[in-house]
């Protein structure tokens, strides 16, 4: 009896158990779809093709004269054919594909500004092949979008923005567009990656995915599960022109608030700060005493900025703007540039080892704007002096006449020069070479060797194992952090 109860049990366990895994399986069954077919059939009426066509004025020599032939002759058709043929163009078009979506019933459409690029006519096609000639409502080339306007009697398709953010890498999306030319087609895939940087433009954060996408695919959209877009497809990684996988699509965050700047004013107003900022390295971090190399590096101030009026300096580590933390250096210029136009915000620094929260309100960014240098009185040319610093591999010098000759400098604002780095180096692996001019030292400005001095014994006596230098050559100002080695 004891035997069958403890089967019993034994089976009840098993039964447990099995309906457990069978619920499981089921559930994950249900998150991978039978069919995009329904969600297909609702969102295709919404994505248009998008036909352009561009006329290039070509410069043309004199057409030459047809020579003459009794009437009638069989010479007289061979020749007229092979110069109407072979006749010099005045103008030469060309005509591209690419893919968008309508936003709006009334006809907002949206694309990338690189399908529309250079485009004399644009044409929308849609689904039931109905053609309708677009006019450009405004376009953004750092994003790269574009928003288009078409005139109808009728209301249209559309389907709404979604939100990026939401989105998870593994979640299912659908992409619809027109490769090749070939019309609404729908593919289908996962998120492989999130905030992707390819070097497009200062304001990358791609979303990318596995759906196939291929050349004509630019400007679709990417829908997530309840038929919202959550991105326009733009670019692919490819050896061969052709999808291998790996597709990148604008998140809806970063496009809605350009598409809304597009449509209320015709172009972007982004914020402006009025910095030039470089990556925190663990280097960095460790020299100037912050616990985790992030944030952004002020390495200039741009003259009458937002940032200079601000007091921002040079140094200042930006680890926090308008409430956001800048976990990187890249997240700085997109959230500044996503700020509204003269909003006062809190910017959050590092600066000398402690936190210090200053105002700055933004400016906004001119696609002219020029940092203007700043004027600054020359430091008065000393006798030539040198200095040996064998932890950092250097050899620096007082400015003189004679360094300012061998190594082609003018008169110096500020700072001293380095008139030998020992190969292999600390400095030398960092790029620092002859002639190159060191402004600070330890967020500390130097004019002299003598000052250079003391602010490396200050430096080793808080037990710093590296150093921070400003450095400034041709190609501008650039921080650099140097490990000591030993003497």
């Amino acid at each position: 009896m004891y035997f069958f109860k403890k089967l019993s049990g034994a089976l009840s366990l098993i039964t447990v158990i099995t309906v457990c895994f069978f619920v499981a399986s089921n559930a994950f069954a249900r998150s991978a779809p039978e069919s995009f077919a329904d969600l297909a059939q609702k969102l295709l009426p919404a994505v248009v093709n998008i036909s352009t066509t561009a006329v290039n004025k070509k410069a043309t020599g004199k057409t030459p004269e047809i020579p003459k032939f009794p009437p009638g002759s069989p010479f007289e058709e061979f020749f007229k054919e092979f110069f109407d043929k072979n006749r010099p163009e005045q103008q030469r078009k060309s005509t591209s594909l690419g893919s968008g979506f309508i936003i709006d019933k009334k006809g907002i459409i949206i694309t990338n500004n690189h399908v529309i690029q250079d485009a004399d006519e644009i044409n929308v096609i849609l689904q039931d092949n109905k053609i309708l000639k677009a006019k450009v409502v405004g376009r953004d080339s750092k994003t790269d979008l574009a928003v288009l306007s078409v005139e109808t009697s009728e209301d249209l398709p559309f389907v709404p923005l979604g939100n990026s953010d939401k989105m998870r890498v593994g979640d299912w999306v659908l992409a619809i567009g027109n490769p090749f030319g070939l019309g609404g087609s729908v593919t289908a895939g996962i998120i492989s990656a999130r905030g992707r940087n390819i070097n497009s433009g200062p304001y990358d954060d791609f979303i990318q995915t596995d759906a196939s996408i291929n050349r004509g695919n630019s400007g679709g959209p990417l829908f997530n599960m309840r038929g919202e877009v959550i991105g326009i497809n733009t670019a692919i990684f490819s050896p061969t022109g052709g999808s291998i996988g790996i597709g990148f699509s604008i998140p809806s965050k970063v496009a809605t608030g350009v598409i809304d700047q597009l449509i209320k004013f015709g172009k972007t107003r982004r914020g402006w700060l009025g910095v030039r900022i470089q990556k925190v390295t663990p280097e960095i971090a460790d020299s100037i005493g912050l616990e985790k190399a992030e944030g952004a590096l002020v390495a200039s101030v741009s003259a009458g900025s937002p940032a200079e009026k601000g007091k921002i300096k040079v140094g200042d580590v930006i680890l926090q703007f308008n409430g956001q933390a800048v976990k990187e250096m890249r997240n700085l210029p997109k959230i500044v540039a996503g700020t509204e136009i003269d909003k006062e915000v809190a910017v959050l620094v590092w600066r000398n080892g402690k936190m210090v929260e200053i105002k700055i309100s933004v400016g906004e960014l001119e696609e002219e704007q020029i940092a203007k240098k700043e004027i600054v009185k020359p430091i008065t040319p000393v006798k030539e002096k040198q200095l040996k610093i064998e932890s950092l591999g250097l050899r620096l010098g007082d400015f003189s006449p004679q360094i300012g000759k061998r190594f082609k400098l003018k008169d110096i604002e500020k700072g001293v020069v380095v008139v030998g780095v020992e190969t292999g180096s600390p400095a030398f692996e960092q790029g620092i070479r002859d002639g190159d001019i060191i402004v600070e030292l330890g967020q500390v400005g130097v004019n002299t060797i003598a000052e250079v001095k003391t602010q490396l014994k200050d430096i080793k006596s808080r037990g710093r194992k590296t150093v921070l230098l400003l450095i400034k050559n041709i190609s501008g100002l650039r921080f650099v952090a140097l490990k000591f080695i030993a003497e």
